[in-house]
């Protein structure tokens, strides 16, 4: 069976280069109310390994009897949060229903006592009421409440307000929760920044997850391989590395691709990467870049496409030539692009790709630029 798995969202088999983060967030747990880890915010691209951070996380959470309430953003968070989630959360751990006596209309045992039966919660409750008894329910257990939300800067203003307000109050009271929520680091920071009322998520912990370094992603490559039963020669290893770029979801895309080559074969060769390669580059391509640039400005896109001339490192002066702009104007994409992970700044007036492929793939779009010089 191949033991990569290419698909967002899914844990991969062999966890690379994160083990510190996760470290973090578990004695975060372990160091109760006010630990500065139990508001967590991981910023990164697509395919950077964002989702599986999630995932880990909320495996700690639950080793240690934490319950756990994993979310995607999507319209109604805290309707789901208020009428499904802790509503069945409370009725597991704390239920309601109670019986209680009303009147005797003769002795005991002579069938004549009258009962009165409650079993439904008080009508319209708040999140913050229904969080605090479920986190008072879980500490009584000597565990609490983690709430995960993936997407974060997709989340609804109203939303993302009322539960930030919300954990607020829980961290004020000493409450047992933790809230650990990823996103795109651009749009994590407007959300973040356009509404005073969330100003308590501005101060959690914040990491950016990057690229792997060449040893990570050796591993990363390795490990699968060898406990599903097969070797890779160094060769080959070498060459996938090389095309997996330290990119986390391409580590599974080129594994994965590799692996199919001849799965019978009992040790992974060389060829076997190259046949690999160009399937795996068209891959990220389609799950990664497109989406990636999908929500850009036209002129965003000509700024890459004026970087997509060169091989490596951009100055600014061409790319605002090259856009029939002056260099302040350029200036205010490079500051999106940055925002959004896309390119970096590798040196001072000079800009590059921050993504593997991505110089490639936008090249393969053919946009054309006014300036007759491009």
């Amino acid at each position: 069976m191949n033991p990569f798995r290419p698909t967002f969202g899914t844990s991969p088999p062999a966890m690379v280069g994160r083990d510190e983060l996760v470290d973090e967030f578990a004695i975060a747990l372990d160091d109760g109310p006010g630990a500065p880890g139990r508001a967590t915010i991981y910023t990164g691209p697509r395919g950077s390994g964002k989702t599986v951070l999630l995932n880990a996380v909320e495996d700690v959470a639950r080793r240690r009897g934490w319950i756990v309430i994993s979310e995607t953003a999507a319209g109604g968070l805290v309707e789901r949060l208020e009428t499904d989630h802790l509503p069945t959360i409370l009725a597991d751990i704390a239920p309601t229903s109670s019986t209680r006596l009303t009147g005797i209309d003769a002795p005991f045992g002579l069938g004549g006592a009258s009962w009165e039966h409650d079993s439904d919660p008080p009508p319209s409750p708040s999140l913050r009421s229904l969080l605090g008894r479920a986190a008072d329910a879980a500490a009584a257990n000597g565990t609490g409440v983690l709430l995960t939300i993936d997407e974060i800067h997709s989340v609804e203003p109203a939303d993302i307000r009322e539960i930030a307000t919300t954990i607020q109050h829980m961290f004020r009271e000493d409450r047992e929760v933790a809230i650990v929520v990823a996103g795109l680091p651009d749009l994590v920071e407007e959300r973040l920044y356009q509404d005073a009322a969330i100003t308590f998520l501005r101060r959690a912990d914040r990491h950016r997850v990057g690229l792997l370094t060449p040893t990570m992603t050796a591993e990363g490559l390795r490990a699968p391989i060898e406990q599903a039963g097969r070797q890779i020669t160094d060769e080959a290893l070498s060459a996938a590395v090389d095309v997996a770029a330290g990119y986390p979801f391409m580590v599974q895309v080129v594994g994965h691709a590799t692996w199919r080559q001849q799965p019978d074969a009992p040790v992974i060769e060389l060829h076997d990467v190259e046949r690999a390669a160009t399937y795996a580059i068209e891959r990220v391509g389609q799950l990664v870049h497109a989406p990636s640039l999908a929500g850009l400005s036209t002129r965003d896109r000509d700024f890459l496409a004026a970087m997509a001339l060169d091989d490596g490192p951009s100055r600014m002066a061409d790319i605002a030539h090259r856009m029939g702009v002056d260099k302040n104007y350029a200036g205010q994409y490079r500051r999106r692009l940055l925002a959004s992970e896309l390119v970096d700044a590798p040196s001072r007036g000079h800009v590059d790709f921050a993504l593997p492929y991505l110089r490639d793939y936008v090249r393969g779009l053919d946009i054309e630029l006014d300036d007759p010089d491009a």
